[in-house]
């Protein structure tokens, strides 16, 4: 599990890698909430997320919730597939507002 950070034109680029589950739910959470304390835009980038469970679910949308909180703009981008799953079962892809952009490499279930 790790979080890449990297400050681009003012932007606060927060690239997570491999899993968003109850076994790395705490640690994300008490490393993504950190950057709630700046005023900066934050990005959050979800396409290297391997699997995502109800924990990472709610770590995404604690996060969009104390973001909005705190009038820091969050945007969810570059959905990995699981994700995207996980977004359209439970039909929350509206409710976090942020554009998913499908590409070409999808794979048909």
């Amino acid at each position: 599990m790790g979080i890449q950070t990297k400050e681009q034109n003012g932007v606060t680029h927060l690239i997570i890698k491999d899993e968003m589950t109850i076994y790395t739910a705490l640690e994300q959470k008490n490393e993504l909430s950190q950057h709630l304390k700046t005023d900066h835009e934050l990005q959050i980038d979800l396409s290297e997320v391997s699997e995502i469970d109800s924990a990472g679910l709610q770590i995404l949308l604690f996060l969009k919730q104390e973001a909005s909180t705190k009038n820091i703009l969050l945007t969810l981008a570059y959905h990995s597939q699981p994700v995207i799953e996980v977004f359209e079962l439970l039909n929350l892809t509206a409710h976090f507002g942020d554009p998913i952009i499908i590409s070409v490499d999808r794979k048909s279930s």
